[in-house]
């Protein structure tokens, strides 16, 4: 949301209140994402005592599944209000994003398809929380796609994905067991192991290409600076196995905070 809000800017095209609506939507779909995870994952028994992974309240026994599938249906409605006001703005676009975006929360572990258990949560995390996420906010708020936003998503997309292949990483073994399929269990640790770094490559090969086709200011290689962080990051998923990853799984999460911030702060001093 903070990149595609200033690459919006860039195009001369940002709107306070529909950005900060933009983004009350989407951590309420992550939230509502997250409980989905928490009940459906418990009910098809990847989440047991053996879970190595931050506390979830359906298998610590804190909340009853119908409890939390409550809180589900309730975020994503909260989420379904802003979206109506988000459609008064950019029309249907929104409304299809939207209702993809829920269905594919909840189809990650639930329903007769579990995305995540057939190994493709990587793509839908890639496609949602990449393209969907910022091309979506930019479109909101200047109605319409440039370049600069489709390349701006794929970073996003490369870093958040990331931080999946390191939950995967850590729970192989349990996963295994439950018949969860991810690429983690598919390919091994070594597979997983590789395809982190070749997520981090690629967050950090598009502002060199960017800058190089001239569609963004030499400023965003700020993001750059980030680099040492993610090299100590995939030196510690190289060296870590099973609950020593929860910290490479949050620090993560903090590289694509900082990448994203440096990032857009390269547009912002570009535009000076």
């Amino acid at each position: 949301m903070i990149v595609g809000s200033t690459v919006a800017y860039w195009e001369n095209a940002l709107r306070f209140w529909p950005a900060l609506a933009t983004l009350l939507a989407a951590l309420l779909l992550q939230i509502g994402a997250n409980l989905a995870n928490d009940v459906f994952d418990y009910r098809r028994g990847a989440d047991t005592s053996e879970r190595l992974g931050p506390l979830r309240v359906t298998q610590a026994g804190l909340l009853r599944p119908g409890q939390v599938l409550a809180g589900m249906w309730i975020t994503f409605g909260l989420a379904a209000l802003l979206g109506i006001y988000l459609f008064s703005l950019a029309g249907w676009p929104v409304i299809i994003i939207g209702l993809l975006a829920i269905a594919a929360a909840i189809a990650y572990t639930g329903g007769p398809f579990p995305l995540g258990y057939y190994g493709l949560g990587d793509l839908a995390v890639f496609i949602f929380f990449g393209f969907a996420a910022v091309c979506g906010t930019v479109y909101i708020q200047a109605g319409r796609l440039t370049s600069l936003a489709w390349w701006s998503a794929l970073p996003m997309g490369f870093l958040i994905t990331a931080i999946l292949v390191v939950n995967n990483l850590r729970d192989i073994e349990t996963d295994r067991k439950a018949g969860k399929r991810t690429l983690a269990v598919r390919f091994g640790p070594g597979g997983a192991r590789w395809e982190y770094a070749a997520c981090l490559l690629g967050a950090y090969l598009v502002p060199l290409f960017l800058v190089a086709s001239r569609l963004a200011p030499a400023w965003i290689l700020l993001a750059l600076l980030s680099i040492p962080l993610a090299i100590s990051l995939t030196r510690l998923v190289w060296r870590t196995t099973g609950r020593p990853l929860n910290r490479a799984l949050g620090e993560t999460g903090q590289l694509t905070l900082l990448y994203s911030l440096l990032y857009s702060l390269g547009l912002l001093l570009g535009k000076i």
